[in-house]
């Protein structure tokens, strides 16, 4: 099934690109342009096409019971018939959505970005 209409891109996913560029500093900025050369001229065309061609999210082997319990709660926000999946392109990790015929572009994150927000236990 090929998606129809305009990918959605979400505050968060925008937020996350700020971030990303902020975390490369002054001397990544060529490597910022280049991500989103690849998202608009390479990924969007692919996942346009052929919107379920990243991996499952949902399809991770899990290692916890702490996980287990966050993938249940992501699991009962999703409706019946969403799939959620990621596509790695070169050092980044990108979550989306298809939902029916749309396109949602969750979050996106560098490999080597946190997962999670450290700042709050150091001034």
């Amino acid at each position: 099934m090929a998606a129809r209409g305009q990918p959605f891109f979400t505050e968060n996913f925008t937020t996350n690109l700020d971030s990303i560029e902020l975390f490369l500093g002054r001397e990544g900025r060529p490597a910022f342009r280049r991500l989103l050369a690849r998202i608009f001229d390479d990924v969007l065309p692919i996942i346009a096409r052929f919107p379920r061609s990243g991996r499952s999210f949902l399809a991770h082997r899990l290692g916890s019971r702490d996980a287990q319990l966050l993938l249940d709660r992501l699991q009962s926000m999703l409706r019946k018939g969403d799939d959620l999946r990621e596509f790695t392109v070169d050092e980044y990790v990108l979550l989306y959505l298809v939902r029916r015929t749309r396109v949602y572009f969750l979050a996106i994150k560098h490999h080597r970005q946190l997962s999670f927000d450290l700042q709050q236990f150091w001034p």
